[in-house]
């Protein structure tokens, strides 16, 4: 367990890293974002028959990192959206 929140810590800091611009994320957000991500890299994984879903391996990784991103530029527009409406 401990290791599956380091890697998702990993996975959304790798990611906050390959998005462009600033954002406005904490570090609570970012491990939250990088499990998420780091879920969906395994589950993709597993359906490539690669490995486990709590399986680290390199496709598994690469996929996380990319749906971290994804997640990120998520939340930022739903945080923009909020901000505009508010």
């Amino acid at each position: 367990m401990i290791g599956f929140i380091v890697a998702g810590l990993v996975i959304g800091a790798l990611a906050r890293l390959f998005k462009p611009g600033k954002q406005n994320l904490g570090l609570v957000a970012t491990l939250l974002l990088g499990l998420a991500g780091s879920v969906i890299g395994g589950v993709i994984a597993n359906l490539l028959g690669t490995g486990d879903i709590f399986e680290l391996n390199v496709l598994g990784f690469i996929v996380a990192v990319i749906a971290a991103v994804l997640l990120i530029g998520v939340a930022e527009s739903l945080a923009g959206r909020r901000k505009g409406s508010a």
